[in-house]
């Protein structure tokens, strides 16, 4: 089997893989495509809810076009987006609702929430909204508006919040997670937001912290550890392939580790940036994996010649953990999805690379059983009859010693 041509398919495949990785993300906020082709001059992802704000600022008529993404939402939710003047609130907070009415129609209007228990009813705001519309696209509900800012200012708290619809009546929002956190500041003349909470970052670096965070786990833990098992699990059977498959595998292990650990360092400085904000499955798995994983290192280091009497033991050792890892690995990646909070792109690549690598497995455990099967056989023939090619060679020669 050529190494030459093994690694640069292996090249070839994670180059692909970090490309959809980046796309997606890209989709996401600066390239995104809006169905009515508006463009905006500014997007800053906002850090929870998986909400998006996109803003054209006008400072020759002191204007703002912009467009407020809310994703991961069904048909029967509302979902506001809101400047507060004053303070960092909801109580206060000019809002702008989306909601899909009577007839079926998705609608959009203004409400000023004077106290708590405001029940969302239409009204005008203490500034000018001269337009404003919604749409529904692909589990992701849209406002547009124009505003008129106060004057004199362009930075202003902001507050976004989603619901469900019964009837025509809007309920109120869940009062815990990230539902509590979806405050923070907009200026939207510096391009700049930041979320409420969170260790004083902006809702884009810590966004683009949790992306990095995530490609790296993902292609390290949960495409580079499993392909590394595949190489040693299958291409040790073709004699071809020795010793290059097990270089190939711990290359990829160690490659994988090297880069979890980076992947798991930032996951700890998004922990230490992200006050209040936990996923303790996600953490207490990401811990485990970094423990087991450090575990497997050493047990490279020691491991025993074929012919030590604790080779069996050590293999025992360092298949079950291996596995273990590759098992975890995979449930930790859609795991920290979740964390992004409907990242649909990003799972579905995954998802599509996992079933790729299973479908392979699955093509090489046929293949390999075959040769393993076939070779017993031969060998089975071989000390049955040591001299010759079955019962009418053994016969022959007994003719031939009689005569």
């Amino acid at each position: 089997m050529d190494n030459k041509l093994l690694t640069s398919n292996l090249v070839l495949f994670l180059s692909i893989l970090l490309t959809l990785f980046t796309s997606s993300y890209g989709q996401n906020c600066s390239t995104h495509q809006f169905r009515s082709n508006n463009v905006f001059t500014t997007c800053n992802p906002l850090p929870v809810l998986n909400s998006f704000l996109h803003w054209t600022y006008h400072p020759t008529n002191h204007t703002v076009d912009l467009a407020y993404r809310h994703g991961g939402v069904t048909e029967s939710a509302w979902v506001a987006w809101a400047l507060n003047l004053d303070s960092s609130r909801m109580v206060g907070s000019q809002c702008l609702i989306a909601l899909r009415n009577s007839s079926g129609q998705i609608h959009a209007y203004t409400s000023p929430i004077t106290s708590y228990g405001t029940q969302l009813t239409e009204g005008p705001l203490s500034f000018q909204v001269p337009r404003i519309s919604a749409e529904f696209v692909d589990s992701e509900m849209i406002i547009f508006a124009t505003l008129e800012l106060p004057s004199g200012r362009t930075s202003f708290n902001q507050v976004w919040q989603n619901g469900q619809v019964s009837g025509q009546a809007l309920q109120a929002h869940q009062m815990s997670g990230e539902n509590t956190r979806s405050m923070g500041t907009v200026d939207f003349a510096n391009g700049q937001t930041s979320g409420g909470t969170g260790g004083g970052i902006s809702a884009s670096t810590r966004q683009r912290r949790r992306n990095v965070h995530g490609v790296l786990n993902a292609v390290s833990w949960g495409v580079l550890m499993p392909m590394g098992a595949i190489f040693a699990r299958y291409l040790k059977v073709f004699k071809s392939a020795n010793p290059a498959w097990f270089y190939l595998h711990a290359a990829c292990q160690t490659a994988a580790y090297a880069v979890g650990v980076a992947g798991w360092g930032t996951g700890l400085k998004l922990g230490s940036d992200s006050v209040g904000i936990k996923f303790n499955t996600h953490r207490n798995i990401g811990i485990t994996l970094f423990c087991l994983g450090t575990l497997q290192v050493f047990a490279l280091l020691l491991r025993p010649k074929p012919d030590h009497k604790y080779r069996l033991y050590w293999s025992i050792y360092h298949h079950v953990t291996g596995y273990t890892v590759i098992i975890l690995s995979i449930i930790n990646v859609f795991e920290g999805f979740d964390a992004l909070n409907g990242q649909k792109n990003w799972k579905k690549a995954y998802i599509g690379v996992i079933i790729f690598l299973g479908a392979i497995a699955v093509l090489l455990e046929a293949i390999t059983w075959f040769i393993v099967i076939k070779r017993k056989k031969t060998t089975s023939v071989s000390d049955k009859y040591p001299h010759g090619n079955g019962a009418n060679g053994y016969a022959s020669r007994s003719h031939d010693q009689t005569a």
